[in-house]
């Protein structure tokens, strides 16, 4: 974010579009990274607090091991997708995407996982302070000094993420213990698998409707430009997806110990407090985009891709609301029921960007994406098993209609003037911490 007013002077919608297509398909298939071990790891250390690390151990051995094959399925998919623009550095590309796999990759699981579940976040904090300033001075060295365009990014991110995981080796390897055991018991591994590969078609869909759109759109001969264009437009909207993320890990470990002490009030109360805080934080953030791409893009072509920004961030705020719903089911490990939410969401993503982005090109997908995640946000509450298990209401119909009316409030009052957006953002700061510090006192 701080690098972009600086460096998209130096790009075009080529090299969105081109980074945009290879983080795309990264991105697809990185949930065979972990093979879906990371829940039997979180479980583990629940459920068993006196001998998890002797799991945790065989579990990262066998992640050492399996991270070769791995490597070279990633190579050979993204060799496959390399748009014809970047055919020339297409080797470097994906040594670029591939090192960052074969070094480290998972001690830097465990390392998150661990500090995660220990709730220290300054060993997490850190990390992404430090190498997220380290990417933000790559990316200005390669793509603004020696101008290097969209392979900037691919070399910039591919230092700095090598770097953040060899931190996590000495204290996850001596200080913590937790060395890899090869000569693991393939009996404990293979009852792990069989608690985690159920979750790889549900991780798989989540990525799926994160970047099918861009996929589908080289598929049927979207121009590398305009994918650029929505790439744009997705750059603020990665940003509240990976916020998204991040709530999920930092809130977690606290609706783990929530379900286990059988306080349901309490797991719904701080999911009602991070989905207050994304739609205060999302709106607000909206009905400025159109100022804020103008400050961050400095390219007049992607500077208006605003509206589709909108849509994107808006789809986001879906994330903890599907947290309320699903996450006493990794915790009960009845994971195959996510697939009735994620799988389906997916089938939906892929077969309306097939059908409408052939129509109506890249607004479509922003729709699309829109409409999928809503689905896979709040369907889970309709499941049986959920509607059985959850003792207290969390009233998704309200929160559905309230993402709905906003979103359509956002793409009317963007256009005001900066007076009327002044006094919107206040407003909504307000309410927002009205109820937030309401909800709270019911908490503490």
């Amino acid at each position: 974010m701080l690098a972009l007013p600086i460096i998209t002077k130096d790009l075009t919608s080529v090299d969105f579009g081109v980074y945009g297509i290879i983080t795309a398909v990264a991105g697809a298939i990185a949930v065979l990274n972990a093979l879906g071990l990371k829940l039997v790891l979180t479980n583990s250390f629940y459920r068993s607090p006196m001998q998890y690390k002797w799991g945790w151990r065989q579990i990262y051995g066998f992640l050492m091991i399996w991270n070769l094959p791995y490597s070279v399925i990633l190579g050979v998919i993204l060799w496959f997708f390399i748009p014809y623009e970047a055919s020339s550095n297409a080797l470097w590309i994906v040594l670029l995407n591939v090192l960052p796999v074969v070094f480290f990759g998972p001690t830097s699981i465990l390392g998150n996982t661990y500090y995660q579940l220990k709730q220290q976040p300054f060993q997490i904090v850190i990390r992404s302070v430090i190498f997220g300033l380290l990417t933000v001075v790559l990316n200005i060295v390669f793509i603004s000094v020696f101008k290097q365009g969209y392979m900037g990014w691919f070399i910039s991110t591919s230092i700095s993420t090598m770097a953040s995981q060899m931190s996590f080796f000495i204290p996850i390897n001596f200080k913590e213990g937790l060395k890899p055991i090869f000569n693991f018991k393939w009996r404990y591994i293979k009852r792990s698998l069989k608690v985690s590969i159920p979750t790889i078609p549900h991780y798989y869909s989540t990525y799926l409707l994160d970047s099918s759109d861009r996929l589908i759109m080289k598929t049927v001969g979207v121009a590398t430009s305009e994918i650029g264009v929505y790439n744009a437009a997705y750059t603020v909207g990665n940003f509240i997806r990976q916020a998204g993320m991040a709530a999920g890990f930092a809130i977690g470990p606290m609706l783990n110990i929530a379900y286990k002490e059988g306080n349901e009030k309490r797991a719904r109360d701080l999911i009602f407090i991070l989905q207050i805080s994304f739609l205060i934080g999302s709106f607000i953030l909206c009905i400025w985009l159109k100022e804020v791409f103008h400050l961050l893009l400095k390219n007049k072509e992607l500077q208006e891709s605003y509206e589709l920004g909108i849509i994107i961030i808006m789809s986001y705020c879906y994330r903890p609301m599907y947290l309320g719903a699903n996450s006493k089911l990794f915790y009960l490990e009845k994971t195959q029921l996510l697939l009735k939410v994620t799988f389906v969401a997916a089938v939906i993503n892929v077969c309306l960007n097939f059908i409408l982005i052939p129509l109506w090109g890249i607004y479509a997908a922003a729709f699309v994406t829109y409409i999928s995640l809503l689905y896979m946000g709040y369907a889970g509450f309709y499941l049986k098993t959920v509607r059985e298990t959850n003792q207290v209401n969390y009233y998704p119909v309200f929160w559905l209609a309230l993402t709905l009316v906003l979103t359509v409030f956002t793409l009317v009052c963007v256009e005001w003037n900066i007076i009327i957006k002044i006094v919107l953002s206040i407003v909504g700061l307000f309410a927002g911490a009205l109820f937030i510090m309401r909800i709270n006192r019911r908490i503490v």
